[in-house]
C-alpha cells in the first residue's frame, strides 16, 4: 500500500516536472510571438532596403522580430514599439506598409542612404521620427497631419522640395522640428502657429521666403532660420530667444514697427504683464502720484455712490409695480393664447436665433481644418470672380502677363487641347516655362463658373511628385486660365502610339515605373486627400513624361469643371471613351473605382502598345479591353499580345504578374476592383523582384534581355 502510494506520488511529481520544463521552454516562444501586421511591415521594409546584411536576424519572409531580437527592433510584449537603425549604410526605400506598425513609437532611420520619397502613410502613433541625412526627395507626406502624438520630427539634410505643407495644425505636442538643409521654398505655413509646445525649430539652408510673423507666439528657445530668403522685420519677441540665428537673409534693418498709437491692451490684461514693451512702442502717459492714490475713496465719491444707489433702487421698485399692474390687466388676453404657442415677439426672436444657429453650423461645416473664410478676394468689374471659401496658395496672374508669355496665345505655342480648352506653352520674363490652360468659356456652366476659384483652391493644395502642380491662375475680365508646371517630354499616349525614336525609350522597366508612378498619384488622390479626389479623366494623354520618363499626372482636381453635356464632343475627347468604366456608361456614376478601371486600361496600353479604341483594326479587336481580358491568364496568348516595340525584351514572370494586376483593375463590377493602395503595393513587389533579378544576373543587360522567336523568357525569382 505504501509502495503504491509512493509510486503515485512520484508519478504526479514527474508529470508536474515535465509540465514545468515544457512551460519553461515554450513560454519564451509564446511571449516573443510578434503581431503579424508588425512582422509584415518589417518584412516589406527589409525588402525595400534591399535585404541588407547589416540588419542581423531580419528576414524577408517568416521570422519573429520580438523573439529573435532583430537588430534595432524593440518590443513590448508582441508589439514592435521602436525601430532604430541609424548609421548602418542602408540604401533602397522605406517600404509601403509602415502604416501597419500601429504600436511603433520611435522610428530612427537617419544617417543612411535611403532614397525615393517619404511614404505617404507613416506609422500613425509615432512620438519620434528621425529621417535626417538621407537622400529623400519629394515633400512631407500629408499623413503627418494625423500623427497627433509626434514630439520629435527631423528630416534635415535630405533633398525635400516644394513648399512646406500646411500639415501642422494637429501637432500640438511637437517640441522639436528640424527641416534644415533641404530645398523647401515658399512661406512658412500658417499651421506653425498651432505648435504650442515647439521649443526647437531649425529651417536653415533652404529657399524659404516671406516673414517670420507666424513664429511670434511660439515658446521657442532654439530658432535657426539662417541662409534663406526671408524678408520684412524680425518680430521683437523673437529677439529674446536664447539661441536665435538669422544671418543670410534679407531682413529689414532696425526694430519691428510699433503698433498703432495708443492701442488699447487686450481685454482682461494689464499693461504690466511680465514682459518688456518692444522698442519704440507707444505707451500712454502715466498719471502723476498725488499722494492719496492708495488711501481709499474720499468723502465726495462715497456720498455720490450712495445717492446713486438709492435712486436705482427706487426706480426698480416703480418699474416692478407698473409691470405688475399691467400684467393683471392683460391676463385674460394672455389666457387665450394656446398652451403650446409663444407670443409673437418671443416666437420671432426664437426663429431668428434658430436661423442664426443654422447659419453658424453651415459655416463651420463648409470650412475644413486649417482653412479660413476669405471674403471677396477678387471683387471687381468685367467678370472678375468675387468669392472663394478656401485659401489659394497659387499665384494670381493677369491676362496681360499670360498673353505676353504665350505671344498672345499664338498657334506656335499651342501644345495640346482637351475637353475644357487649349493648352499653351508660356515663358515668363524670369525664364520660367509653364503650361497655360485657357478654359473655353462655353465649357463652363454658370454654376461651374462661380465655383472656379474653389476648384483652383483645391487644386493648388495637391502636392505629389507624380502630379502636375498648379502654380497659378487667372480670373479677370471673364477669362479662366490655369498655370501648371511644364513637362516637356510629351505624354504617354503619343510616345506609345506614334512610332518614332522616343518610343524606343519605353523599355519594359520604364513601363512598369510609369505604371507605379501614376498608381501612386491616384493613391494620393483617393486615399490621402480628404475628401477623396476623383480624377474622372484618367488616360494616357494626361500622363506627361519628363526627360527621365518619370510620370506626372495632369488635370487632377478638374472634375468640378466638367464640360456641359450639350456641347458637341470634339475629336480630342473621343480618346477618353475607351477608358470609361462600364458603370459610367450605363448610369453616369463615376467614383474612385471608375478611376481604377481607367488605370487598368492604361496598363493594357503599356503592355500591348494598342489604343483603347482603334477603328482601324478588325471589329473583334477594336475595343482593347474586350479583346485583351480573355487572354490575360493564358501564357501563350499573353506573349503574342505584348507590344512589338519591346522586341521581346521582357521577363515572362514580370509580364504575367503585370497582367494579373491589370486584370483586377478592369473587372466590370466596381466593388471587385482593388483600391489603389493595393495596386501600388503589388507594383512595388513586382519592382522589388525585378531588382533582385537584376542584382543576381550575370548578364550585363540585367533585367532586360532578348527572348528567342516564338518563346517567352523565364526567370526564377
Amino acid at each position: 500500500m505504501e509502495k503504491s502510494s509512493n509510486s503515485a506520488l512520484i508519478s504526479r511529481f514527474s508529470v508536474a516536472f515535465v509540465a514545468l520544463i515544457a512551460a519553461t521552454i515554450l513560454f519564451p516562444c509564446v511571449e516573443g510571438t510578434t503581431d503579424p501586421s508588425d512582422v509584415q511591415g518589417l518584412q516589406v521594409m527589409y525588402g525595400s532596403l534591399n535585404n541588407p546584411s547589416q540588419l542581423t536576424n531580419w528576414q524577408a519572409s517568416g521570422g519573429d522580430p520580438c523573439g529573435q531580437s532583430w537588430k534595432g527592433v524593440t518590443c513590448q510584449g508582441s508589439a514592435v514599439v521602436s525601430i532604430q537603425i541609424s548609421g548602418l549604410g542602408l540604401s533602397g526605400t522605406m517600404g509601403y506598409l509602415l502604416s501597419d506598425l500601429t504600436s511603433l513609437r520611435t522610428l530612427d532611420m537617419s544617417n543612411n542612404n535611403i532614397h525615393d520619397s517619404i511614404p505617404y502613410q507613416l506609422p500613425p502613433n509615432l512620438t519620434t521620427l528621425n529621417l535626417a541625412n538621407n537622400n529623400l526627395g519629394g515633400n512631407l507626406p500629408y499623413s503627418i497631419t494625423t500623427m497627433v502624438s509626434l514630439n520629435y520630427l527631423n528630416v534635415s539634410r535630405n533633398a525635400l522640395t516644394q513648399a512646406i505643407g500646411d500639415i501642422f495644425a494637429n501637432l500640438s505636442r511637437l517640441a522639436t522640428l528640424d527641416l534644415s538643409f533641404n530645398n523647401f521654398d515658399g512661406n512658412l505655413p500658417g499651421s506653425f502657429s498651432s505648435l504650442l509646445n515647439l521649443s526647437t525649430l531649425h529651417v536653415q539652408n533652404n529657399q524659404l521666403s516671406g516673414s517670420l510673423n507666424v513664429l511670434a507666439g511660439l515658446p521657442l528657445t532654439d530658432l535657426n532660420v539662417a541662409n534663406n530668403q526671408f524678408t520684412g522685420w524680425i518680430p521683437n519677441v523673437l529677439s529674446s530667444i536664447p539661441n536665435f540665428i538669422y544671418s543670410g537673409n534679407s531682413f529689414d534693418n532696425g526694430p519691428a514697427p510699433p503698433p498703432p498709437p495708443y492701442a488699447p491692451p487686450p481685454p482682461g490684461k494689464s499693461h504690466n504683464n511680465g514682459s518688456h514693451s518692444p522698442p519704440g512702442a507707444n505707451t500712454p502717459p502715466s498719471t502723476p502720484d498725488d499722494g492719496n492714490q492708495n488711501n481709499g475713496l474720499t468723502v465726495g465719491p462715497i456720498i455720490g455712490i450712495s445717492l446713486g444707489s438709492l435712486g436705482v433702487v427706487l426706480f426698480a421698485m416703480l418699474v416692478f409695480v407698473f409691470c405688475l399692474r399691467k400684467g393683471k390687466k392683460k391676463e385674460p388676453a394672455a389666457a387665450k393664447t394656446s398652451a403650446g404657442s409663444l407670443p409673437v415677439s418671443t416666437e420671432k426672436v426664437n426663429t431668428e436665433m434658430r436661423e442664426l444657429r443654422m447659419k453658424s453650423t453651415a459655416t463651420v461645416a463648409d470650412l475644413r481644418p486649417s482653412e479660413k473664410l476669405i471674403a471677396d478676394p477678387m471683387q471687381g468689374k468685367n467678370g472678375s470672380l468675387k468669392r472663394v471659401k478656401s485659401p489659394i496658395t497659387a499665384t494670381s496672374y493677369t491676362v496681360a502677363s499670360l498673353q505676353t508669355a504665350t505671344n498672345s496665345f499664338s498657334q506656335e505655342n499651342l501644345i495640346g487641347e482637351g475637353s475644357l480648352g487649349r493648352v499653351y506653352r508660356g515663358e515668363f520674363p524670369n525664364g520660367k516655362i509653364a503650361a497655360i490652360k485657357k478654359i473655353d468659356y462655353a465649357a463652363l456652366s454658370l454654376q461651374e463658373e462661380d465655383n472656379f476659384l474653389e476648384a483652383v483652391s483645391n487644386m493648388s493644395r495637391l502636392r505629389h511628385p507624380n502630379i502636375i502642380a498648379l502654380v497659378g491662375f487667372c480670373g479677370e475680365h471673364g477669362q479662366r486660365l490655369l498655370v501648371h508646371d511644364y513637362v516637356g517630354n510629351g505624354n504617354l499616349h503619343d510616345m506609345l502610339h506614334f512610332a518614332d525614336e522616343r518610343s524606343k525609350q519605353l523599355t519594359w522597366n520604364a513601363r512598369v515605373r510609369v505604371a507605379l508612378g501614376t498608381a501612386r498619384a491616384l493613391e494620393y488622390l483617393h486615399e490621402v486627400c480628404l475628401p477623396s479626389v476623383v480624377h474622372r479623366n484618367f488616360k494616357s494623354a494626361n500622363i506627361l513624361l519628363d526627360e527621365e520618363l518619370n510620370p506626372h499626372l495632369s488635370d487632377c482636381g478638374l472634375a468640378a469643371l466638367t464640360p456641359n453635356t450639350e456641347r458637341q464632343v470634339s475629336s480630342t475627347e473621343m480618346i477618353s471613351f475607351g477608358y470609361s468604366a462600364p458603370e459610367f456608361a450605363l448610369s453616369g456614376i463615376y467614383t474612385v473605382k471608375s478611376d481604377v478601371y481607367s488605370f487598368g486600361v492604361v496598363m493594357l496600353e503599356l503592355l500591348t502598345g494598342r489604343k483603347p479604341l482603334d477603328s482601324s483594326r478588325v471589329r473583334a479587336e477594336q475595343s482593347l479591353v474586350r479583346w485583351a481580358t480573355p487572354q490575360l491568364h493564358d501564357i501563350d496568348a499573353l506573349a503574342k499580345m505584348v507590344d512589338p516595340a519591346l522586341n521581346g525584351m521582357y521577363p515572362a514572370k514580370s509580364l504575367s504578374r503585370f497582367a494579373d494586376i491589370l486584370a483586377l483593375c478592369v473587372q466590370p463590377e466596381p466593388e471587385f476592383r482593388p483600391p489603389m493602395s493595393e495596386v501600388v503595393q503589388a507594383l512595388v513587389r513586382l519592382m522589388q523582384r525585378a531588382s533582385v533579378v537584376k542584382r543576381h544576373s550575370s548578364e550585363e543587360s540585367g533585367f532586360m534581355f532578348k527572348t528567342p522567336d516564338h518563346e517567352t523568357a523565364d526567370i526564377s525569382y
